[in-house]
């Protein structure tokens, strides 16, 4: 039976038997490097204003690191089907739970709106809410333009949402369809604690496809409480209270176009600027998902206008990894522009589909897992994908134990992480696999210059650092309706 999911009903977690979530990172002085040009080193160059896998992660502390060497030890390789057919449920999570070291001073909340029930808390104009999810009614109130296509759109507006600590990031996720000309915006507002009431900042424009509407973001709208880090909404100072999403679907005026969400959801966080001791292995010792391998660098100066593939694409390539594990890969039609006999041809085809036009790169944290959702398979609360934060890699083995390898958001200088296949990078995307024997962190990087250099082996006590101090341990979470998720601790 599924884990029960973080969600909001009036105040309360549903009895809904349902998992999703997304996360937050932070970045430095509001601003995103564009840079980690690979030119065939061992090390990224940030020289490349139009190069870069992801926005900069939060300042980090410098701390030394003591010398480790990497034990090697049996890997069990494990399918998919494999586990779906024939893993029982995770050890029971306070016994697992007791023998890890978390960054208790680290505040993760998520919640998600995509029952019927749910979604009825909120406020509609012009939507209806029909078997779970939100549709534009026959005729919508509300025009929009974009470009110079008039737009009929219809609004969903979340409850109030009061969280137990003062939230400095949120990122929204979020569940779509968008045939033909169609598109969603997610919006966010917040109030502080004297009560006084943001703005509403638009964090995305998406549409699955990139023919008609181009997703995109929009800068960082600091006027007032708040302002945007192009996937990330960041709050100075003390921090925000409450929060409120507004959901915005938009079909082509006069056209009968199909738009629906299925969930929305945000996680709200406050990371400790501190990083907390190792955490000890955990259930999922032994086990290695049968995750198959691309590398990024083989797509060197592909496609400029979706961000020149290689050193670029670490985030398209390591979900490229995730879907392939599933069975769920783009389908060839979608990559037919792709010449014939180029390798790997589905990650030309995701770096296309997570492309975000405004910040000029395809490592956008919301817009990854948003393609994903409509590649796991029906709408609906049995799969999905979402980024979140974890406490340590005492929760990421929870997921590997349950068959679901995560997308990981690392940066790490020079000496800090060893066995990479690069020196050094500012930001970066891998996919964790599995652990070996010892707790040490087996993982897909794509930053290998071939498919077949693609699995390492990470020491654990560096991997939890730079994975901390990097992005506060975010991580994109695909799964499918064979592999539903841990039982949630609030964060997913």
């Amino acid at each position: 039976m599924q884990a029960q999911r973080h969600r909001v009903s009036l105040g309360k977690r549903a009895s809904h038997e349902r998992i999703a979530g997304p996360a937050a990172r932070a970045a430095i002085g509001g601003g995103f490097r564009r840079g980690n040009r690979y030119d065939g080193s061992d090390t990224w160059d940030v020289s490349d204003p139009r190069g870069y896998c992801q926005p900069v992660p939060r300042p980090r502390i410098i701390l030394a690191l003591s010398a480790v060497v990497l034990l090697a030890s049996p890997l069990a390789v494990t399918s998919p089907s494999a586990i779906a057919a024939t893993a029982s449920a995770p050890a029971p999570h306070g016994a697992a739970w007791a023998g890890a070291q978390a960054d208790e001073t680290s505040q993760v909340a998520y919640r998600s709106w995509g029952t019927d029930a749910e979604l009825a808390t909120g406020r509609t104009k012009g939507i209806k809410i029909n078997r779970d999810k939100l549709v534009l009614k026959t005729w919508a109130p509300r025009t929009a333009t974009v470009g110079d296509t008039s737009y009929e759109t219809g609004r969903w507006r979340s409850p109030w949402v009061d969280e137990s600590f003062a939230f400095s990031e949120l990122i929204a996720s979020w569940q779509a369809r968008t045939a033909r000309n169609s598109y969603i915006e997610v919006e966010v507002r917040g109030r502080d604690a004297s009560g006084n009431k943001a703005s509403w900042d638009t964090l995305a424009r998406w549409a699955k496809k990139d023919t008609k509407v181009r997703r995109t973001t929009f800068g960082a709208q600091s006027d007032d409480l708040a302002e945007v880090a192009t996937d990330t909404w960041r709050v100075p100072g003390a921090g925000l209270a409450r929060y409120q999403l507004r959901v915005t679907l938009a079909r082509k005026a006069g056209s009968t176009a199909k738009v629906k969400v299925t969930e929305v959801g945000a996680m709200t966080s406050r990371v400790a600027g501190t990083t907390p001791p190792t955490s000890a292995p955990g259930v999922a010792a032994g086990i290695t998902l049968d995750v198959p391998a691309y590398s990024q660098m083989i797509h060197r100066g592909h496609y400029p206008q979706w961000g020149n593939g290689g050193q670029a694409w670490c985030s398209p390539t390591s979900l490229s990894m995730v879907l392939g594990y599933y069975g769920r890969l783009p389908k060839p039609a979608s990559h037919s522009w792709v010449p014939a006999g180029h390798v790997d041809p589905w990650v030309d085809a995701t770096a296309r589909a997570t492309y975000d036009y405004g910040y000029e790169g395809a490592g956008n944290w919301a817009f990854n897992p948003a393609y994903a959702a409509t590649r796991t398979g029906p709408a609906g609360p049995d799969s999905g994908a979402f980024v979140t934060r974890l406490r340590s890699l005492a929760e990421a083995e929870e997921f590997v134990a349950a068959g679901i390898p995560l997308v990981a958001s690392i940066a790490f200088s020079s000496g800090e992480l060893a066995g990479t296949p690069i020196s050094a990078s500012n930001g970066h995307l891998l996919v964790i696999v599995g652990f070996t024997a010892t707790g040490d962190v087996i993982v897909n990087d794509p930053a290998a210059p071939t498919d077949a250099t693609v699995r390492r082996v990470y020491d654990r006590a560096q991997f939890e650092r730079v994975w901390q101090r990097a992005s506060g341990r975010v991580v994109y979470v695909v799964h499918d309706a064979a592999h539903p998720l841990p039982a949630s601790r609030g964060n997913w």
